[in-house]
Order: structure tokens, then C-alpha cells, then sequence
């Protein structure tokens, strides 16, 4: 991390040693398991494969377990191929787009334990889905609620646009840094709960908060990091993002806990920060936690335009966070602390919280 940082732009940044888990075993909350066809038997039927591709390939490789997924999460899956043989659902073949079941999705409430299913399918009609829930349920009693999601493209997209809910309520609710989050099947929930804690109370000290800060969560997805801030000390927040449904349950995720201090607002975060600016608006805190690629030159020439004290940068991708920071650095910000957080135990990927601060503010 210290050579990513070099250079004279991170001259005052304070580069942290890496906080790692206690127990990094079993800590992944979402399992995702691809179905194919595998060789034919003796009788003629072919065996049903799931696990993990083989980097850089779609070769698919048949496992019943792994040292960093859910192990209930794991439990489903191998139920969900047992009943699959049970019934005569043929898994989905890429190579033919024919078959049925293309994948499982399994969520785990880290605090909760409920556990929501989403089966992904290759067509609507189901017509044992009924008699498949029975079974799952019966084989893993603490499954609450099953989804169907219908993906009929072929594409390397996992989940389909349309859905139905088969049992439950078609979500799960969890606790996070004390607040309870609905997650749906197209929900952004991070997948490291634990770590996750530890990544966002790191942004809120980085920020700061006194009671008296407006701040942006920019990327705000459901409201999660926003959220938080909302409850740790920011006077008001406004929660920015483009996906129109990430937004509503954010809405929802607010009323449902109760904050008052934090709207929510579907549209381009570009745009939304270069229109506060032009109309004489401000913020004190932008938060920004942007996808792998990092954000754009539009993202930060708005935020450089509306000239907040801080910028908090949660990043899933070190490499882009340095390319941004160096940006801002250009405009007059002053990067001040990194902080690591693994939070994918035995993967090289690591996320990083950065505090940056502008030049002038005092």
C-alpha cells in the first residue's frame, strides 16, 4: 500500500497499517453458485455441477464447500442440487442456452440469520415450485423466503429484471452498525458484515461529525454508509444515486429505522453536485464509495466545484482511489490519512478509506 501512496501528492497522508479480521473463515454473507450439466451416467442422466468457474474461464468446477462462504448459505446450495435431481430440473448450458436453473443466490442476515434464496431461472413456468420450496424449506428450515428471478438473455449477467416471490416475504431484514437494512435479491449489501462495521465507523471518525456538517453520500446505493452518518453526528445528509429502485429502498430503509436527518435523491451525482453548486449550496462532507472503476472526471470536477472541507473515499479498488486522490490533489486537496481494511480475507483484493481535506479550510 505504501508504494501505491508514493509520490509528492500523499507527502501529509498518514498511511495506516491494515486492519484484519479475527476470524477470517465463513465470512462471506452473499454465495452465488452457477448450475451446468456435468458427464452423462450409466443410465443416461447427466449429473448436475455447481460451484466456482476457473479464473479467466467459464469451465465450471464442481465443489460442495469453501473456507470464506456462509456455511448454511452452502447448505442451501447443496440442497437446491439434491432437490433439482429429486424433481428432473435440468441445469442451465451456456453453450445451448437450454436447461432450466442458471443459478442460486443465497443471502444470510449476519445478525438476523434470516436467509433469503433467489433462484435463477431460464424461463418462467416453474410449475413444481410449490413442491421445490416445500423440500428447501424442510431440508434447511432456516430459509425465510424464496424468489424466483427470470433470466432468459444470453448473458453473463446473473439476475434477470422480472421476479416472484415463491415463500416469505421476498426480502430479509439485518442489523448494520446498529440499524436494521432491507435486502432484496437486487439489493447492494456488502458481504463482510464484520469488516463492514469496521470499514464504516473508519469513515465517520475520518469525517469528523460534530452535529452541525451537511454532507453528500454520493454512489449512496440503499442508504447504508449515509445512514450511519445520519446517526453518528451529521446535522443533515442527502443520499445521491442514479439506480431508481437503490433509492427507494434507501427511502424505506430511513423510515424503517427512524432517521429524520437524511433525504434521498434518484439523479446523476454530477450533475446533483454541480447544480448545488451554481445555486450557492454547500456541503461540509462528501462521502463516496464509486464502483471498481473508480469515479469520473465529471464526478470530481463537481465535487472539487462544490468545495467541501472533506471528502471521506471508500474504495473496493486502491489502484483508482490513487488516480482520484491525485485529481484532487491537483485542485487543491490534501490527502491526510489511508486506511486499510481487508475486508475479502484470503484474496488480494482490499479496501481502502481515505480522508481528504481542502487546502484552505482551516
Amino acid at each position: 500500500m505504501a508504494d501505491l501512496f508514493a509520490g509528492p501528492e500523499f507527502t501529509s497522508a498518514k498511511i495506516r497499517p491494515i486492519i484484519g479480521m479475527d476470524d477470517p473463515f465463513h465470512y462471506r454473507n452473499k454465495v452465488i453458485s452457477p448450475f451446468a450439466p456435468g458427464k452423462r451416467g450409466p443410465n443416461g442422466g447427466r449429473e448436475i455441477l455447481t460451484g466456482m468457474y476457473v479464473a479467466g474461464t467459464h469451465r465450471l468446477v464442481n465443489t460442495d464447500g469453501c473456507l470464506v462462504e456462509n456455511e448454511q448459505a452452502q447448505q442451501v446450495v447443496r440442497a437446491i442440487r439434491q432437490i433439482m435431481r429429486k424433481h428432473g430440473i435440468e441445469p442451465y448450458d451456456e453453450d445451448r442456452h437450454t436447461g432450466f436453473m442458471r443459478h442460486v443466490v443465497v443471502r444470510v442476515g449476519h445478525e438476523s440469520g434470516e436467509v433469503l434464496v433467489t433462484l435463477v431461472t431460464n424461463g418462467s413456468e416453474f410449475p413444481s415450485s410449490k413442491a421445490f420450496c416445500r423440500a428447501l424449506v424442510k431440508q434447511c428450515p432456516f430459509v425465510t423466503t424464496v424468489v424466483q428471478n427470470i433470466n432468459t438473455r444470453q448473458t453473463n449477467v446473473i439476475l434477470g429484471q422480472e421476479e416472484r416471490r415463491l415463500y416469505g416475504p421476498g426480502f430479509i431484514l439485518d442489523t448494520l452498525c446498529g440499524l436494521s437494512f432491507r435486502i432484496s435479491s437486487q439489493s447492494f449489501y456488502q458481504v463482510n458484515a464484520t469488516q463492514t462495521t469496521v470499514l464504516y465507523d473508519t469513515a465517520v471518525q475520518l469525517a469528523s461529525f460534530d452535529g452541525t456538517q451537511l454532507v453528500i453520500d454520493a454512489y449512496c446505493g440503499t442508504g447504508t454508509i449515509g445512514l450511519v452518518a445520519a446517526k453518528c453526528g451529521a446535522a443533515q445528509v442527502t443520499g445521491v444515486d442514479s439506480v431508481g429502485s437503490a433509492i427507494r429502498d434507501a427511502r424505506e430503509n430511513a423510515r424503517h429505522n427512524g432517521v429524520e436527518n437524511a433525504r434521498f435523491v434518484t439523479a446523476d451525482a454530477s450533475d446533483f453536485m454541480r447544480e448545488l453548486a451554481e445555486s450557492g449550496e454547500h456541503a461540509d462532507v462528501v462521502l463516496l464509495d464509486p464502483p471498481r472503476a473508480g469515479s469520473d472526471e465529471a464526478f470530481l470536477e463537481a465535487l472539487v466545484q462544490l468545495a467541501p472541507n472533506r471528502v471521506v473515499y471508500i474504495s473496493c479498488n486502491p489502484d483508482t482511489q490513487v488516480r482520484d486522490l491525485r485529481y484532487l490533489a491537483a485542485k487543491g486537496y490534501v490527502t491526510r490519512v489511508i486506511q486499510p481494511v481487508d475486508m475479502f480475507p484470503h484474496t488480494d483484493h482490499v479496501e481502502s478509506v481515505a480522508l481528504a481535506e481542502r487546502g484552505d479550510a482551516s
